[in-house]
């Protein structure tokens, strides 16, 4: 007898974890790599957008080392039409790996962004700049970083930084109307109390979630602090999946399972701003079609 109450309470666990709520509307993809690696990898075209398509992901910010792979996203209109995908290319500083560590003093990196400006993209032209990495916020100061955060504001470009929290308020300084998109919300993880004062002084900063600390405990729902600061400032995140080696796209379903997870634990107008309407507002996109 104990046996089978024992088999009935297993098999209650295993249908309440198969039930969990689950987000099931649109994905803006906010950070997205389309890398040399990738493309010219295991994962050519038709993959990555069955990946999409598969997701639910509606939109995606695209970038990509060098900018070959981004564009190779926004030449594929007819491949990404059909699968249902809005291209949203943006340019990134690194033209190789070297370019990691040191395009913030490279004035040669302004001259290649200026260049991809110029000639744009079969999807239109790009509506942002990076991702990029500082490891050192002090580099935010200088001129590198200065030209191009100038050059973001004046030709109204997102920015997507892999920064420090520091950094943020330096980048800011430079430019303190530009739409800067805040990679990974701090992946170093500063505390949901700094995040939200940097989200209370600059009104276009906002938070991109994907590897962010703290973000989700056991089961994979939110934390009490971050569910509080997602519901409060609930315009000013976005998903991403930040496939930038290719063990994340072929975990990618998975990463926008995980990202539906969470996001059920937040009220249903949140979780669709979080999901979809904050990118697709950013960047002037229609309502996604059924």
């Amino acid at each position: 007898m104990r046996g089978l109450i024992a088999l009935a309470a297993t098999l209650l666990l295993a249908g309440a974890a198969v039930a969990q709520p689950s987000y099931s509307g649109p994905i803006f993809d906010a950070h997205l790599h389309y890398n040399d690696e990738a493309y010219s990898g295991p994962h050519p075209l038709a993959d990555v957008l069955g990946r999409m398509q598969r997701s639910g992901v509606r939109a995606i910010v695209a970038n990509s080392r060098p900018n070959d792979g981004t564009k190779s996203l926004a030449n594929a209109r007819e491949q990404t039409q059909a699968a249902g995908v809005t291209v949203v290319p943006f340019v990134r500083l690194y033209r190789n790996r070297a370019d990691y560590g040191g395009w913030f003093a490279d004035p040669t990196i302004v001259e290649m962004v200026q260049r991809e400006l110029a000639a744009g993209t079969a999807a239109g032209p790009y509506r942002g700049l990076g991702e990029f990495h500082l490891y050192d916020s002090a580099n935010a100061n200088g001129p590198v970083a200065r030209q191009l955060m100038q050059l973001a504001q004046e030709r109204e470009l997102a920015v997507l930084a892999h920064v420090d929290d520091t950094a943020i308020d330096l980048l800011m300084a430079h430019a303190p109307n530009t739409r800067l998109i805040w990679a990974h919300t701090g992946i170093g993880g500063p505390p949901v109390a700094r995040v939200r004062a940097l989200l209370v002084k600059y009104p276009k900063l906002m938070g991109e979630l994907s590897y962010r600390p703290g973000l989700t405990g056991a089961g994979g729902g939110l934390s009490a602090e971050w569910k509080a600061l997602l519901t409060e400032f609930s315009d000013r995140f976005l998903v991403g999946s930040d496939t930038w080696v290719n063990g994340r796209w072929s975990s990618y379903e998975s990463l926008m399972t995980e990202a539906r997870r969470w996001l059920a634990d937040l009220p249903p107008a949140a979780a669709q701003r979080i999901a979809w309407e904050n990118g697709a507002r950013l960047f002037g996109l229609p309502a996604p079609r059924r």
